[in-house]
């Protein structure tokens, strides 16, 4: 699909340096695989560098990568996203019910002879996105007050209900339905790190710029001033992170291409099918442009780094559940960066009369202070 020209207001937000954001992305990737292959004792080292079964270098790296989009949230006014029942709804179906399922479903169609990628994608599946979906919601121009609710809703459910969900779709509906059953235990400590480190940390920075930065400065400042300073700094976030992933784990893609394709396909077919049926159920239900692309991206991804952790701390580093949760951010990155081109392509057919996003936690736009 040919990329749509950006909109005056995508282009006006993002910046030169972002609307170049696939040829840094794909730049990011050569870099990692090239150390993958030149340097393999990196792997080793970025691997063995972990507090728990937390990557310290990819902890950072998202920590870098969060911080500026979650210091933009207005706070006082994510409280409002709370009332939007048809948005809550919509994605609490989608993140739990329908994207789970979907993936059990494709996990069994494409890998049904190969059970520790398949049992490493159901994983993959029940990981709600807790991380990136910001940086992806934020190119689309999507609500990123709502973003932030929606993303807190499912650090939550995680904790709550990652293991009996991982029980379910591991061992009980298989049985019900005459398959193979997988057996697995799930780290209550491990899933509560991974959405402490990689929401929590950046949520209370972003959360304490604005209160600080507002009260000692005024809004005016702080949003004109201060936060155009900070923000590159989530494409430098976000590179960095992707060139520590392929020189982590670039060694093993590079070694079982095979093996990485039958994973990556079932994965495409997630990401295009979840994106588009939360784009549609957003203008069904009658949600804006900006939150029915918040809906659609907060529903394709994926907490990745929680899926490779239960993975690795449940079937061991080595093992074929490892690399089907290690493939998924391979392939999650140039796909949902897709995603952002179609989202804003969709916009000009499903949302011809959208105004510009300069502020979406609450409709109609009000004056901005």
């Amino acid at each position: 699909m040919p990329s749509p020209e950006p909109t005056t207001e995508s282009s006006a937000r993002l910046g030169f340096t972002d609307r170049l954001l696939p040829v840094w992305i794909l730049s990011a990737m050569g870099v990692g695989l090239l150390l993958a292959v030149f340097t393999p004792a990196i792997g080793d080292a970025l691997g063995a560098v972990t507090i728990g079964s937390v990557s310290v270098p990819i902890a950072v790296g998202l920590l870098v990568m969060m911080y500026p989009v979650l210091a933009k949230v207005r706070f006082s006014d994510a409280r409002a996203v709370a009332g939007d029942r048809r948005l809550l709804l919509s994605s609490l179906v989608l993140n739990w019910l329908i994207g789970p399922a979907l993936m059990f479903a494709l996990a069994w169609i494409f890998l049904p002879d190969l059970p520790e990628y398949r049992t490493g994608l159901i994983i993959v599946g029940l990981a709600r996105c807790i991380a990136m979906v910001l940086i992806w919601n934020e190119l689309a121009c999507g609500d990123r007050e709502a973003a932030a609710f929606l993303v807190a809703v499912n650090s939550v459910f995680q904790v709550v209900a990652f293991g009996a969900l991982g029980w379910f779709y591991l061992q009980v509906l298989p049985g019900w339905l005459g398959l193979s059953t997988t057996s697995a235990v799930f780290s209550f400590w491990a899933i509560t790190a991974s959405v402490l480190v990689f929401l929590g940390i950046p949520l209370l920075a972003g959360y304490l710029s604005r209160r600080v930065g507002e009260a000692t400065r005024g809004r005016a400042w702080y949003e004109d001033r201060f936060l155009p300073r900070v923000g590159p700094l989530a494409l430098y976030g976000l590179l960095f992170t992707i060139v520590l992933l392929f020189a982590l784990q670039g060694r093993q893609v590079i070694d079982r291409p095979l093996d990485v394709a039958r994973i990556a396909l079932p994965l495409l077919v997630y990401f295009a099918v979840t994106f588009l049926c939360g784009f549609l159920l957003g203008r069904l239900v009658g949600l804006s442009y900006q939150r029915t692309t918040t809906l659609a991206f907060t529903a394709a991804g994926n907490n990745f780094e929680l899926a490779i952790a239960v993975a690795v701390g449940t079937f061991g580093a080595s093992s074929g559940q490892a690399l089907a949760g290690i493939v998924g951010p391979l392939i999650e990155v140039p796909a949902l960066l897709a995603l952002v081109y179609l989202a804003l392509w969709l916009r000009s057919c499903l949302f011809p009369g959208s105004a510009p996003p300069l502020f979406t936690a609450t409709e109609p736009v009000p004056e901005r202070v």
